[in-house]
């Protein structure tokens, strides 16, 4: 499957600096979870989404349309970044109250670190999400990472981690592009994108 059509529009500080959309996807995670490089491979860009080894780069709401006028948005990471605490509970604030206000919204993908497992900042927002009945799915990245011979005790532990049935959870790698098709599919349905041409 080709990648998905994602054009950078916005970094917005409020939800009230969102454009209109008619379907939007976001995509939580704790930092250095590799968000930007997963939304990099979903679009087949290498700088749609700027990556960084240092937690914490996306700091605003970063807003990208699709040409049916959807949108996808990068939420500031959780959890730990080399920055205050004041300025990590702003992230915090903004990105719950995006979630929790934000109309458009038909999807959150919370990604989960394959590497290390669910944290507490993970348990967290789990909970927080699962309290306000909003959609998500969980999907784990870095799954290059993960040995061969550890992965099925691994998604078993994982998904054990977030209380759910570790057939609910997307294992996925950027890098090797490991189920990167299956969750294009995901959002381009949730996106109300065309499907593509037969053989594309």
């Amino acid at each position: 499957m080709a990648g998905l059509p994602l054009t950078f529009l916005t970094s917005a500080d409020r939800v009230g600096g969102l454009p209109h959309s008619a379907a939007e996807v976001a995509v939580a995670g704790r930092s250095n979870v590799g968000k930007s490089s997963l939304l990099n491979a979903l679009a087949d860009q290498k700088d749609l989404a700027r990556t960084s080894k240092t937690p914490g780069r996306t700091q605003l709401l970063n807003c990208f349309t699709t040409p049916v006028g959807t949108t996808l948005v990068d939420l500031p990471g959780f959890g730990y970044a080399k920055v205050s605490k004041e300025k990590r509970a702003s992230w915090d604030r903004r990105m719950r109250h995006y979630l929790a206000s934000r109309e458009p919204l038909v999807m959150t993908l919370l990604l989960v670190d394959g590497e290390i497992g669910p944290t507490g900042s993970d348990r967290d927002m789990l909970a927080w999400l699962r309290e306000r009945d909003l959609p998500h799915t969980i999907v784990a990245t870095k799954h290059d990472k993960v040995r061969s011979s550890r992965r099925d005790r691994r998604r078993r532990d994982l998904a054990a981690g977030c209380e759910v049935d570790p057939r609910s959870v997307l294992w996925v790698s950027a890098q090797r592009g490991v189920n990167i098709d299956q969750l294009r599919s995901m959002v381009a349905r949730w996106l109300k994108l065309p499907d593509p041409p037969a053989g594309s």
